[in-house]
C-alpha cells in the first residue's frame, strides 16, 4: 500500500487548477479561455530503484507532448488542439483545450538518460530512475 505525504504545494496547485476551472468555465455551458482545465491530474510515487509519474491525457497524441527533466524539477508541455468540425453549431464546449506546462519538484535526484515515457489510453506514464547515490544499499553486517 502507497502512503501518501502532505505536501503544501501540491496543494495550493490544486486550488488553483480548480479555481482557474470555476472562473473560466461559468455557468453558460461554453468554455471561455483556451486551456481551462486542460492542466493534467498529476500522480507521483516511488519505489527503492524509480520514481513514478502519471498524468491524465486524454485526448493527447505523443507528438502533443514535450518532457523536461532538469535536475530534480520534471515538466510536462502539451497542446490539445480544439476540435475541428466542418459546418454546424456548438450547443456546448465544456473540453478545455490550448497549451499547458506542469512543472513540479521531485522528492530525489533522477538519472536522467534513463527517463523513458510511454502513452496509453490517455495516460502517460513516466519512469524516472534514481541515481546510484539515492539508492538504498543493503549493508552487510560481519560479526566479530
Amino acid at each position: 500500500m502507497l502512503s501518501t505525504r502532505w505536501e503544501p504545494w501540491t496543494e495550493l496547485d490544486r486550488l488553483s487548477r480548480e479555481m482557474d476551472r470555476l472562473f473560466h468555465r461559468g455557468g453558460n455551458g461554453q468554455s471561455s479561455l483556451a486551456g481551462a482545465g486542460s492542466v493534467p491530474a498529476l500522480n507521483v510515487w516511488e519505489d527503492d530503484a524509480n520514481l513514478y509519474a502519471e498524468a491524465e491525457l486524454p485526448g493527447f497524441a505523443f507528438d502533443d507532448l514535450n518532457i523536461y527533466v532538469l535536475g530534480n524539477q520534471l515538466t510536462i508541455q502539451g497542446e490539445r488542439r480544439p476540435p475541428q468540425h466542418e459546418g454546424g453549431s456548438w450547443h456546448r464546449q465544456e473540453r478545455g483545450y490550448g497549451k499547458f506546462s506542469r512543472m513540479i519538484e521531485l522528492p530525489t535526484e533522477i538519472n536522467a538518460d534513463g527517463v523513458s515515457a510511454e502513452l496509453n489510453h490517455g495516460i502517460l506514464h513516466i519512469t524516472l530512475p534514481k541515481t546510484e547515490a539515492v539508492k538504498p544499499r543493503r549493508i552487510e553486517v560481519k560479526s566479530t
